[in-house]
């Protein structure tokens, strides 16, 4: 079922040594080809797996590739191997665990089922933005999550205008706008008071960032849907735009970022996984309220 199977981990966590050895040893008894990424084996004292120089390198050998660490190793990976027909599985070791869900103590329970085929595959897509200064291609960048932009440290609100499949939305003051894939409903955009979305359904989420008038409200939209965001001329400082957190490019008065659905990832599953259980979990839904 799966032919090849890559391992990465999160760099810089003394706990993920213990839980990659597990993992390691677990995989070894079982499975002819394990690769792992040369970043990963440093972890490990000395091993016979196949190393590989970086996480494209896994894309291209690998069609399942599990991530040892929490949902920002998951993204990264998410990032770097949509290009390639990969399925991803993730063992949590970071706070939330929206997207890495099998925990640490149940490692050999769970990967022993989705070795023997018992698991669940989804499909998620990433949105992808391109940004623009007159006329010509400034930067790119993916994101599993969510693409944002925001005011940074510049101590005033921006101003821009959005439109969706060239018919024009708004004008907004706000300090920034998140535009998040089902994925990332439960990430940024949540925080910035957005809807929570089903990871089955093909939408996007359009959140402003504290906007100068509460008329200003999320917006969900068909997935397919372009959408074009014109910074404003009246603007004197750099604004970030990012890509699930991570930096892609600081924008000026004028420049314009085009985002559109990308690629997909498959993400893998135990048999039973329960995404409101998940929500439960993680958002404190079960929690017993004082008195009652």
């Amino acid at each position: 079922m799966f032919n090849s199977i890559g391992l990465i981990a999160k760099r810089g966590d003394v706990q993920v040594k213990n839980y990659l050895k597990v993992v390691v040893d677990f995989l070894r008894e079982r499975h002819p080809d394990v690769v792992i990424d040369a970043p990963s084996a440093q972890l490990l004292p000395q091993t016979d797996l196949n190393i590989v120089a970086n996480t494209e390198a896994l894309g291209e050998r690998c069609n399942l590739i599990i991530i040892i660490g929490g949902d920002g190793t998951l993204l990264q990976a998410a990032r770097l191997l949509a290009k390639y027909d990969v399925s991803l599985l993730g063992i949590n070791l970071g706070r939330l665990g929206f997207l890495t869900d099998i925990s640490p103590l149940e490692i050999e329970k769970y990967l022993s089922e989705i070795l023997a085929g018992r698991f669940i595959k989804e499909d998620r897509f990433l949105i992808y933005a391109q940004a623009y200064r007159n006329e010509h291609s400034l930067a790119h960048c993916n994101a599993l999550n969510d693409i944002a932009i925001h005011r940074g440290c510049r101590p005033h609100m921006l101003t821009f205008d959005t439109t969706i499949n060239g018919h024009f939305v708004n004008r907004q003051r706000a300090d920034g706008l998140v535009v998040a894939t089902p994925t990332g409903s439960t990430a940024y955009a949540l925080s910035s008071g957005g809807p929570i979305v089903h990871p089955s359904l093909n939408a996007l989420v359009m959140v402003p960032i504290c906007p100068h008038t509460l008329s200003s409200r999320p917006l969900v939209i068909d997935g397919d849907s372009r959408i074009q965001i014109t910074i404003e001329p009246d603007q004197t400082d750099e604004i970030p735009l990012s890509g699930d957190g991570i930096l892609c490019q600081p924008l000026i008065s004028g420049d314009r970022i085009v985002i559109e659905k990308h690629q997909y990832i498959h993400l893998i599953h135990p048999e039973g996984h329960d995404h409101y259980a998940t929500l439960r979990a993680k958002l404190d839904w079960s929690k017993r309220v004082a008195g009652k």
